[in-house]
């Protein structure tokens, strides 16, 4: 389970208008694909490419999820990253550790965990190099790794045109809780003990030292920037998932009430990183605001795909 604003089950149980037309004719990789690239130290990691055009939208899964999550084959309706490479270059890839929606494991080598959005960062950066994947980069981040990609952003500002964060997991948060409310969320996000026995190499973190790296990193530059948020609450579910086993025993009944707070908070913090960002919170969605609405999520990404083409850093509503 993992609690952002919700609880959800895991996916496995500045740049000139000119110099970016340049650089749109310049270099835009075409023909779909889908391989194990080598990164440089005896490993190999996965990625899917399909489309043409700049900037590449970049697709990054959250927590043990891997690059299905944004086009499932049991998904139904339109997906995002089919419909997103008609109208540019996008890509999705496999952290390690990130197992399919079909409970296969991950199709990028294992590394020892837990790891780091640092270490993801290093990671991606260096499988867009191999994959021959140039920038400039809208970089669509899910949950957990809202916290990759605003790391990516603040060390590549140049490479880094726009953002669209999916309900995603914020220091924002962590801050808007109390420190005991905080530890109970540690708590109830830990990877169940079993999925690590089935699958060892599962992908984990450390919340607090994965918040601290984005902390510490410098602020992102000011880019078409949207948050879509789920908005359904918590206040009434947590108690039922208690019930069912879903959630520790000693979960307080109230916790959902605390989270959905939190969450509204943190929501604001976040949309005030770049002057001009927009926050959605109308999606009719959960956590997963990519499989319970992909139209939305493609609709967004084609925005600021457009207002990065024309050299805009807010987006028009």
């Amino acid at each position: 389970m993992l609690i952002v604003a919700l609880v959800v089950v895991v996916s496995w149980v500045g740049v000139s208008a000119t110099a970016f037309g340049a650089a749109q004719h310049a270099a835009s990789p075409v023909g779909n694909f889908a391989k194990r690239l080598d990164i440089g130290g005896g490993r190999k990691m996965y990625i899917e490419c399909r489309g043409s055009g700049s900037p590449t939208v970049v697709l990054v899964s959250g927590l043990d999820a891997a690059a299905d999550l944004w086009h499932r084959a049991d998904q139904k309706g339109p997906k995002v990253y089919p419909k997103v490479g008609a109208f540019t270059r996008v890509c999705a890839y496999d952290r390690p550790g990130t197992p399919l929606g079909t409970d296969e494991f991950s199709r990028s080598d294992p590394v020892p965990q837990p790891t780091t959005p640092q270490a993801a960062v290093d990671d991606l950066h260096a499988l867009l190099k191999a994959a021959g994947v140039p920038g400039p980069y809208v970089l669509v981040g899910h949950s957990y790794a809202g916290l990759i990609t605003r790391i990516y952003a603040s060390r590549y500002p140049n490479d880094v045109v726009g953002m669209v964060l999916v309900d995603v997991l914020s220091p924002e948060l962590r801050g808007a809780m109390s420190p005991a409310d905080w530890a109970t969320w540690v708590v109830v996000n830990a990877r169940p003990a079993a999925s690590i026995a089935q699958y060892p190499a599962l992908e984990q973190i450390d919340f607090n030292a994965s918040l601290d790296q984005v902390v510490a990193a410098k602020p992102i530059k000011p880019m078409p920037l949207v948050l879509l948020s789920s908005d359904v609450t918590l206040a009434e579910a947590v108690p039922g998932l208690i019930d069912n086993g879903e959630l520790p025993p000693d979960t307080p009944r109230d916790f959902g009430v605390v989270v959905d707070k939190a969450a509204t908070i943190s929501r604001r913090q976040v949309v005030a990183l770049v002057p001009g960002a927009v926050h959605v919170t109308k999606t009719h969605a959960g956590h997963n605001v990519m499989v319970d609405n992909a139209p939305l999520v493609t609709k967004w990404i084609r925005k600021v795909v457009d207002a990065a083409r024309h050299g805009d850093s807010r987006l028009a509503h």
